[in-house]
């Protein structure tokens, strides 16, 4: 179910949100100051295009440096991937078979908020000192 559900993830919304995190950490790596938020986009990328079987868990106790970056992100480059997840969430909602991509792509637009003090990891693994953010 989860390769079913990728798969129409990837068609649907999956490879043009993956672009626009790969365009985001590429340009956050040219300004070089903002590398650590290119490495964040870069990783978010690989989810934006294989969510399903994965989530997003939260490290307890990232710092106040976490938060200052997630703050600079949300100006620089998180506002319009927000923007981008919520056209997508509305776009799949339109279809009864959409709603939980549109769902899906809803939950990710927190993360593309705030994406510093995270971690992908498949929904089997269980890791300690982190929180379960989105499922």
């Amino acid at each position: 179910m989860r390769l079913l559900g990728n798969v129409l993830w990837f068609l649907l919304a999956g490879w043009w949100l993956a672009i626009l995190y790969a365009l985001a950490g590429v340009l956050a790596c040219v300004l070089i100051v903002t590398i650590p938020f290119g490495i964040a986009s870069f990783r978010l990328a690989g989810y934006a295009v294989w969510p399903f079987g994965r989530r997003v868990v939260v490290q307890r106790g990232a710092g106040v440096a976490s938060i200052v970056g997630n703050v600079l992100w949300i100006l620089l480059f998180g506002w319009e991937l927000f923007l981008a997840h919520v056209l997508a969430g509305l776009l799949l909602c339109v279809t009864i078979v959409g709603i939980p991509f549109g769902i899906a792509s809803f939950k990710m637009a927190g993360l593309a908020l705030v994406p510093l003090g995270t971690r992908v990891v498949d929904s089997d693994t269980d890791v300690p000192d982190y929180r379960v953010a989105a499922r």
